[in-house]
């Protein structure tokens, strides 16, 4: 395996040493839709999904490598490993929460200089793909093979920028010559994750019952799913829970990290919280926690990396 000794070596682990090998021919860039240092990437590719990528890349253009560049990392659907045993080295990308805003100078910057290494270690020609498994350089919706159908990421802004900046800032360095300065692009501000005092605890699930009980009447597992939800997001259980619920509890909280930061940070408004709030009760949390409510059943959840 090839590490970059331009990043953090932060090595995700059993997924290290267990997944196979590849011969990498490709880049494909992402935005992963949350302001996080590479740090916080890592922590959320180890503890909360099945996925990674090979790098993690901050605002401030700080990088971290988490698989070696010759293993497969799970970020580009098919290209991740292909028949033939060649593969595409994978970067996700800070971003707003919707993806919509430009790399910074010093994301492009690093952006630009790993290219050329993956260059000079790898032979990956100085081009973009061609096509799905054309050798080269591309981002994740350049084509549908790349995800799982289709996707956005990383947005219009970064798509201009790679092929107005960034390719063109690859081939110059590799070349020996000196890559174009990409217009200047404010650094937002980062966003991590902090402890909720008592307030915001409450203030959460104030929300989630007001939402609850201005709707449609609900039924008693509707309301409970709701409640148990409340207490999640807070990173708690109800009083008197048993194992499985507070596992529960614990699983969710884990997904739902980055909105809570964001409310806490005050970046959301009441209207966008209770959006998001109503959105998770009828989408995600509803249905699993009626089921298990419902009819007893017993729920066991490991979250990756435990």
């Amino acid at each position: 395996m090839a590490w970059y000794p331009g990043a953090q070596k932060l090595e995700l682990q059993p997924e290290s040493d267990q997944q196979p090998a590849i011969r990498p021919t490709q880049l494909i860039l992402h935005s992963i839709a949350a302001p996080w240092t590479p740090g916080r990437i890592y922590e959320y590719w180890r503890d909360s999904t099945n996925l990674e990528s090979h790098f993690g890349l901050g605002y401030d253009g700080s990088l971290a490598q988490f698989i070696g560049t010759e293993t497969r990392a799970d970020a580009n659907m098919h290209a991740n490993l292909r028949a033939d045993g060649t593969g595409a080295v994978s970067l996700e990308s800070a971003s707003n929460l919707q993806h919509t805003d430009p790399w910074t100078d010093a994301q492009i910057a690093t952006i630009i200089r790993l290219g050329v290494w993956l260059h000079q270690q790898h032979g990956i020609p100085l081009r973009v793909c061609r096509s799905a498994t054309d050798p080269g350089f591309g981002y994740h919706r350049l084509f549908p093979d790349w995800s799982d159908g289709g996707t956005a990421c990383p947005g219009d802004a970064r798509v201009r920028q790679f092929h107005d900046v960034i390719m063109p800032g690859i081939i110059a360095a590799a070349n020996g010559q000196t890559p174009p300065a990409p217009a200047p692009t404010p650094a937002p501000t980062q966003e991590d994750d902090m402890p909720l005092n008592d307030a915001d605890k409450q203030a959460i699930r104030e929300i989630v019952r007001d939402t609850v009980r201005s709707g449609p009447p609900a039924d008693r597992d509707a309301y409970a799913d709701a409640y148990l939800l409340a207490y999640a997001l807070a990173g708690e259980a109800p009083p008197g829970a048993s194992d499985d619920l507070k596992n529960l509890c614990a699983w969710y909280h884990q997904a739902f990290q980055s909105c809570v930061a964001a409310v806490v940070d005050n970046r959301l408004a009441a209207s966008a919280l209770e959006e998001k709030v109503t959105a998770a009760v009828s989408a995600a949390v509803g249905p699993a926690v009626a089921q298990a409510l419902g009819a007893g059943l017993e729920i066991t959840i490991t979250p990756k990396g435990n």
